[in-house]
């Protein structure tokens, strides 16, 4: 998966996600902050299991999953591509 535009993308931890290629905006939790923030640093999907497991209380399947779910919102906004 290619992560390389998330570079790109302007956060802050309230939330607001802003791509300056497109100019378009979003919004997300902080969970989701976080996670867009490991992924544009360039860790993997199990490093960033790891972290969450350790940071939330959150099991392997629910992670597995809603990561899945998050990764695939992303690339239905063009932000990822596979």
């Amino acid at each position: 998966m290619d992560y390389k535009r998330l570079e790109n993308l302007a956060m802050n931890d309230n939330g607001f996600i802003f791509d300056p290629n497109t100019g378009y905006s979003y919004t997300s939790n902080a969970t989701g902050i976080y996670i867009l923030k490991l992924l544009a640093a360039g860790l993997e999907k199990e490093s960033i299991r790891a972290q969450l497991i350790a940071e939330y209380e959150v099991n392997e399947d629910n992670f597995n999953s809603d990561f899945e779910h998050f990764t695939l919102m992303l690339e239905a906004l063009d932000l990822v591509s596979f």
